[in-house]
């Protein structure tokens, strides 16, 4: 297993040993992003491995709309912004600190 590949996102398979298709990349990266979303923050090592060039088609086909993490790759990525189709929360959107983000 890659060290970056988080096996705790894997409770109901199989951790595998490496990510190179399409389907498989795209399965870690929507369980990576509702991890996140729910505030399981990814490894460093992940991290650095998702934001690679070669991950960017991987991304751009997960289409996970109601996930800001998922809409952060795609920044990342410097792919097209998508619309967001999650909550918006009153709280988090009327923060006068987000303009210093």
């Amino acid at each position: 297993m890659s060290n970056w590949i988080d096996g705790t996102l894997y409770p109901d398979t199989e951790i595998p040993v490496r990510l190179t298709d399409l389907g498989d990349r795209i399965d870690f990266l929507s369980r990576l992003c509702s991890a996140w979303d729910f505030g399981i923050l990814p490894y460093p090592e992940t991290v650095n491995e998702i934001r690679s060039a070669e991950w960017s088609q991987s991304v751009d086909a997960c289409r996970l709309l109601t996930s800001p993490a998922y809409h952060l790759l795609r920044r990342w990525h410097n792919l097209p912004a998508l619309p967001y189709l999650g909550q918006r929360l009153a709280y988090i959107a009327d923060d006068p600190n987000l303009d210093y983000i």
